[in-house]
């Protein structure tokens, strides 16, 4: 009788527990770890929800996804892919948004290098040895600072000098160790981890503005979480940590 009414009492406290919903598996562009890391913990703060994060190259993850990734949620670090997998089936149609907008820093570990400098003048003067940035096939990032260079006609002038990271969080490892004495990195980046170094940003006029798209994947359609996650992102308190992170509100 006792282990009935134990057994009575412990279905009872599941039944008055509120169901967890479904874990969603949110894709997220290298540049956007650390702000994601910090949202995703304000979205986990009431026990809901949850997820899990795995960051790299737009690039890369837009070939897991084509591959069979179970991915449910994309944060990319571009327009070009989320738009492409609703184009290929892999996104829903309208769940599309522009989260946040990067900016782009020319960042040197060397605290002087840059210090009240002129980047642009730096970079013509070339008394640097490598300048890394990140594969402008891969990452968006990549591509806005080969853009810089080509509107600034620099990119003949360095073209010898470039090292090339697969994404935009390796470009900016180049920098920090030592590899490069500078680097076209995200803003973001130098604000998280570069206090220690010298940078420049890059005037937006010269180069497109760096909109990251998010969508919701065919994957997680039906995923309770992968959406909530989606709205939780247009929130005060989301676009309030983005900012601290270097981005511009969406657009």
């Amino acid at each position: 009788m006792i282990l009935i009414r134990f057994a009575l009492a412990a279905i009872a406290l599941l039944i008055a527990l509120p169901a967890r919903a479904e874990t969603a598996l949110i894709a997220v562009a290298a540049n956007f770890s650390d702000a994601a890391k910090d949202i995703e913990t304000a979205f986990e703060k009431d026990g809901k929800y949850q997820i899990d994060l795995t960051t790299g190259a737009t690039g890369k993850l837009y070939a897991q996804i084509k591959e069979g990734a179970p991915f449910d949620v994309i944060l990319s670090a571009d327009q070009k892919i989320p738009a492409k997998l609703v184009d290929e089936s892999l996104g829903v149609a309208a769940t599309t948004f522009t989260y946040g907008v990067g900016k782009l820093a020319l960042y040197s570990a060397d605290s002087k290098l840059l210090a009240d400098q002129d980047g642009a003048k730096i970079l013509a003067e070339g008394t640097f040895r490598y300048l890394a940035i990140a594969n402008p096939e891969l990452a968006p990032y990549g591509a806005a600072a080969d853009a810089f260079l080509k509107n600034l006609f620099l990119k003949d002038k360095v073209k010898s000098r470039i090292v090339t990271g697969e994404n935009i969080g390796q470009t900016f490892t180049m920098v920090q160790t030592g590899s490069a004495e500078l680097g076209l990195v995200a803003y973001s980046q130098v604000l998280k981890e570069g206090k220690d170094g010298s940078f420049w940003l890059v005037p937006q006029s010269l180069y497109l503005p760096i909109k990251q798209d998010a969508v919701l994947l065919t994957h997680g359609e039906n995923n309770e979480t992968a959406k909530a996650f989606l709205v939780f992102l247009k929130t005060n308190a989301a676009l309030a940590i983005m900012k601290t992170h270097g981005y511009d509100q969406q657009q």
